[in-house]
């Protein structure tokens, strides 16, 4: 992320049709941050580049105790900011 002289902010993301990973540690670190006081999951998805409904889809699989079921290695690949997982 970046600032413009304007204030505006751009958010940079991964390229275009590569998928990141996360570890089910990454996607706790990243569920807690969306529970912090003063905190969103749209303010937490749009500072790490991820899409609002997948951040969501991890806070449900981690109330129901199945965040770590998302892949045999722990982890979970997703297609650029706007992607279904």
């Amino acid at each position: 992320m970046t600032k413009t002289p304007d204030g505006i902010e751009v958010i940079e993301g991964p390229q275009p049709g590569r998928r990141r990973r996360f570890s089910a540690e990454e996607k706790r670190q990243l569920v807690a941050e969306t529970m912090v006081p003063g905190s969103s999951v749209s303010l937490v998805a749009r500072r790490h580049g991820l899409s609002s409904s997948l951040l969501f889809r991890w806070r449900r699989l981690m109330e129901q105790g199945e965040l770590e079921s998302l892949g045999a290695d722990g982890s979970e690949a997703v297609a650029g900011a706007g992607a279904r997982a």
